[in-house]
């Protein structure tokens, strides 16, 4: 019995972490295959895993010096920002999330537009970022888009959107809903002066963004495996009570469908929009 103690009570040495002079953020574990990659070279990839091909979420500045020229962005709209008009309080106000998010992005919305330039010509585009709540569309957002094109109107050059969405702004009801409506008027006047709209989605694309101005474009652009759609997977197998085929939701699905006109690498995407913008110019 004196053995059996021993071996269930053992008496541990206290090991001292010994500490190393590697920075933090130096390597990053690929969410989709595990392989261990520089971050710096990660970056340098535009955000695509070199093992597995996996496109990595990137931010609004980052996506603008990927398919704009360089030092072409011009942005307007960066005063706006949204308050609290219903006055919404769940677990924690709405004020509160909206200045949690201020403080990590630095940003008064998560969408920035203004105007640029692809391989010379001039562009307006429209950039979603989901590190701010979720790339969600509230009333700023909603009217950053409408401006956008609007701006395309009036400088008679194309409009680009790039999607990158959750859906419509929970804590701002009917109003984030509204801005399907504008978004949707903007682009019919566009189309109707025969403006060109190049709509590119990214991963995820969904809720009232997809229901709305991100699939209205003359031409429809998807990031491979990127996640489209209205509603989630799991919320139409409950409504329909049949399972779903695989891929569902997923670019390749969709291209497959015809729901979308094309997939297109990160890596040749500012390539493929210069193409459209000089084509339907």
């Amino acid at each position: 019995m004196g053995w059996f103690n021993s071996v269930k009570n053992p008496k541990l040495k206290n090991v001292k972490r010994q500490p190393t002079n590697t920075p933090s953020g130096v390597w990053k574990k690929c969410v989709k295959c595990s392989e261990i990659l520089q971050a710096d070279k990660l970056q340098k990839n535009q955000g695509v895993c070199p093992q597995c091909d996996h496109h990595y979420r990137l931010s609004a500045a980052e996506r603008i010096s990927f398919i704009l020229d360089n030092d072409s962005f011009r942005e307007f709209g960066s005063l706006l920002e949204t308050k609290n008009p219903l006055q919404f309080h769940d677990k924690a106000s709405y004020s509160d999330r909206l200045q949690k998010a201020y403080k990590n992005t630095g940003k008064k919305d998560g969408t920035v537009c203004g105007f640029g330039k692809i391989d010379g010509k001039d562009v307006v585009v429209a950039v979603m970022d989901f590190s701010f709540m979720g790339g969600s569309m509230g009333v700023v957002t909603g009217e950053k888009i409408a401006m956008a094109m609007d701006a395309g109107y009036e400088k008679k050059c194309p409009v680009i959107v790039v999607s990158c969405s959750g859906g419509a702004r929970m804590q701002e009801g009917i109003l984030s809903l509204m801005q399907m409506a504008k978004t949707s008027a903007s682009r019919k006047r566009l189309k109707d002066a025969g403006i060109p709209y190049i709509s590119l989605l990214t991963d995820p694309t969904t809720g009232g963004s997809a229901a709305s101005f991100s699939m209205l474009g003359d031409i429809n652009i998807a990031e491979p495996n990127s996640l489209i759609g209205f509603a989630g997977p799991r919320v139409i197998e409950q409504s329909i009570r049949q399972t779903l085929p695989e891929g569902f939701q997923r670019a390749e699905f969709l291209l497959e469908k015809g729901f979308i006109d094309r997939i297109v690498h990160r890596h040749k995407l500012k390539e493929e929009l210069a193409f459209f913008v000089k084509m339907f110019a």
